[in-house]
């Protein structure tokens, strides 16, 4: 049992904090065309998965076709290919995503309500420059500094929802993405805790440039 770092195939250019976090990951796994950036770092994937549709060429040779893991079907999107290998087949408990919010709007919703459908199944996390992403659907837990911006997505309606550890707290209320949210909350310096009842919520924390 380990952690993962899944690159995806969204733009996504490499910063020093994401290099530093590459490069001290066991297992690194690319989303098709998520190896192209992986590329360009010289760092090469255990593995390859996806319809391969989107991987270059060269990079394709570069990896190796032992690397390839070939999902053909058009039934779910390359990352949740992805991160079901990494969790039925590789044994990983814990896996962070990056190059997965950026370029169209509609991969990137999509990714994010991926969060929704393992929450529960597996620990995941999106990362980027600006959040780190993760979804809610019982307890959890982090540190934000103090000031910090935390905002509270549901996907679709939460039944009841508690917050400890920011300015606006949530004492069992319900949350609607059609409705009422909870945007631009503040951390207080403590940490932050969420739970929920009857649906998932995304956290969106500060990222790695922002100090998380």
């Amino acid at each position: 049992m380990r952690d993962a770092l899944v690159v995806a195939n969204a733009p996504w250019r490499w910063r020093e904090e994401f290099v530093t976090l590459l490069r001290r990951s066991a297992l690194v796994l690319a989303a098709d065309g998520g190896a192209n950036h992986l590329a360009r770092v010289g760092v090469r994937p255990a593995a390859v998965v996806g319809d391969l549709d989107s991987i270059r060429p060269g990079v394709r040779r570069w990896v190796g076709e032992e690397r390839i893991v070939a999902r053909p079907d058009q039934e779910s999107t390359d990352l949740h290919k992805t991160l079901a290998y990494a969790f039925d087949e590789r044994g990983v408990r814990r896996v962070t995503v990056v190059a997965a919010t950026g370029g169209r709007l509609d991969h990137a919703i999509e990714n994010l309500a991926l969060l929704g459908r393992w929450a529960g199944r597996g620990e995941v996390e999106l990362l980027d420059e600006e959040h780190r992403i993760v979804a809610v659907s019982d307890a959890f837990t982090a540190a934000a500094a103090a000031g910090a911006t935390v905002s509270l997505m549901p996907l679709g309606r939460c039944e009841r929802v508690w917050t400890q550890g920011l300015r606006w707290a949530l004492d069992g209320e319900p949350l609607d993405l059609a409705g009422r949210t909870s945007v631009s909350n503040v951390a207080d310096g403590g940490p932050v805790e969420v739970r929920v009842e009857g649906g998932v919520v995304l956290v969106f924390l500060p990222g790695l440039s922002r100090g998380c």
